[in-house]
């Protein structure tokens, strides 16, 4: 079993100097683990946050090419953690072991999607308009942009992906290649699993020679208010839920210097089924949905809470089979205790409403999670009732039948905003129904045809956000790429010297990048 001391990450050093313990549990037992860790104090908050102030001049100057040497590096340090970490993993948090391996290789993936990213050095975002002193009737200055990191970023650690969501994560990953410092506050459910893979993080530092301060962990439920107000920090990571995603961007937003918080927290992810897809494979469908609605336990930010259909024979046909294909699905341990409350809790909502009838799934009891299938009444999504639009997180699903496609269209504009938004159709429906795609454009970062949702590819493409309440910013992702531009920002050089230049804007183009000049995309020198 990994060694674990429990103790918080401060500029490369360990630190205890609270009383304050706090503890994690076997998800499946509820008994309390060995470890014990050391909340860390108002004073360590500071000294984190500060070591990663110091550390960002020196980081964010380093060349694109040594942080990504650093972030390969962090990427060998988790494939080489083993068989211990991955029992470890599970005990925390009842994933199954496979479940954890692929969880740690996409984790080390999107640390190399990010390395090849900044080697590339299209993130740069490069423009140079060169200086033109005959144009009349005023003559242009030289003016050049690129974007930089924005400092220190606060991130928050999920409890449903103990590793790609967490402390080596998709936030902190973009982070480190943005050449911000990281300051992540461990999740509580997984805080053992956040240790090691922080070693892991810190070995990699120090064998590519990175500032001490370039990665800090903190420990305890009471401190991330205090990390958020601190005057250092210029950004957040967040993933969880909508309550505790607002309260973070309030705090931001009170601040003195208010700053950025870049927060996924809510999204039910309607599925519309189509008649012609349910009149020719109706039941296929039944039983690709319960398995998606459940996989996981349902413990996917992407897990689709909301069915959508035309009221037709074909799908109360479908109906019939996804009633007895949700019921034949059996109980699954949580990730934790409090996610288990808080599911319970929401279906008896479902539950106590009159606009709601319960189709399947066995009453909950035990310590673990009953799939459960609703059916709602459409007018609780046209009056605004606001019971359908709150995310269950579990293994839940609700389905609404509508009279036409016109109510259809009225249903999806009364939705809030979504990460995803899935057509289930065959050629005559996309044809039939092609009005919906400017409604679901409006409503979701990812539009999905044929597919379902719960898979989320870690590439350049991909967009994992959308509008409020999905994430706090529609203009991001969390996943791929494009998670870099959270936590960088543009900068103007006016008339500036070539050698005070960024390499990104030099005349000779060292880095050889694309660049947009005068207009015009080129790589070459100037």
């Amino acid at each position: 079993m990994p060694r674990i001391i429990g103790h918080n990450y401060i500029a490369g050093t360990r630190s205890n100097a609270g009383d304050i313990r706090v503890h994690s549990v076997d998800a499946s037992t509820g008994e309390k683990l060995s470890h014990d860790f050391y909340q860390a104090t108002p004073a360590e908050v500071n000294a984190a946050a500060e070591a990663a102030a110091t550390a960002y001049p020196t980081y964010r100057a380093l060349p694109a090419a040594r942080r990504a040497d650093f972030l390969d590096a962090i990427a060998a340090e988790l494939d080489a953690l083993g068989d211990d970490f991955v029992a470890l993993v599970g005990r925390e948090t009842a994933l199954p072991a496979a479940r954890i391996q692929g969880e740690r290789g996409r984790t080390s993936n999107q640390m190399r999607l990010f390395a090849q990213l900044l080697r590339r050095g299209d993130f740069h975002g490069a423009r140079i308009d060169r200086a033109l002193p005959e144009r009349q009737p005023l003559p242009r200055v030289d003016l050049r942009q690129c974007r930089i990191g924005l400092g220190p970023v606060a991130v928050f650690g999920a409890s449903n992906f103990p590793l790609a969501f967490s402390t080596a994560g998709g936030d902190t990953a973009a982070a480190l290649a943005a050449g911000c410092p990281v300051v992540f506050k461990a999740h509580s459910g997984h805080m053992a699993t956040a240790e090691c893979v922080a070693d892991a993080i810190v070995r990699a530092a120090e064998k590519t020679g990175m500032p001490a301060g370039v990665f800090n962990m903190i420990y305890g439920n009471g401190v991330g208010e205090a990390l958020v107000k601190h005057p250092a920090i210029q950004a957040v990571g967040f993933t969880g839920s909508l309550k505790g995603g607002r309260a973070l961007c309030d705090m931001a937003a009170a601040r003195a210097q208010p700053i950025p918080v870049f927060a996924e927290m809510s999204s039910i992810n309607p599925v519309l089924l189509l008649p012609e897809a349910l009149k020719r494979r109706g039941e296929q469908i039944a039983r690709e949905l319960s398995a998606s609605v459940t996989m996981g336990c349902g413990q996917f930010c992407t897990n689709p809470g909301l069915i959508l259909g035309l009221r037709s024979a074909q799908f109360s046909a479908f109906l019939e089979v996804f009633v007895a294909a949700m019921a034949e699905q059996g109980p699954q341990t949580m990730l934790n205790a409090g996610t288990l409350k808080s599911y319970e809790q929401g279906i008896a909502a479902l539950h106590a409403h009159s606009g709601v009838r319960h189709l399947a799934g066995r009453k909950q009891e035990g310590g673990q999670a009953r799939p459960q299938l609703f059916q709602a009444d459409v007018a609780l999504l046209l009056d605004g009732d606001e019971l359908l639009q709150e995310e269950v997180f579990g293994p839940t699903t609700v389905v609404v039948e509508v009279a036409d496609q016109a109510e259809l269209v009225r249903a999806l504009q009364a939705l809030h905003g979504q990460l995803t938004a899935t057509l289930i159709a065959e050629p005559a429906d996309l044809s039939a129904f092609a009005s919906l795609v400017p409604v679901l454009e409006q409503k979701a970062g990812r539009l999905l045809v044929n597919g379902y949702p719960t898979g989320v590819e870690v590439c350049d493409a991909m967009v994992h956000g959308g509008p409020y309440p999905a994430t706090s910013d529609a203009r991001g992702s969390s996943v791929g790429t494009l998670a870099i531009e959270r936590f960088l920002r543009p900068l103007c050089y006016q008339n500036y010297p070539d050698e005070l230049l960024p390499d990104a804007l030099k005349n000779a183009n060292p880095l050889g990048i694309l660049r947009l000049v005068d207009g015009q995309p080129s790589r070459e020198a100037l």
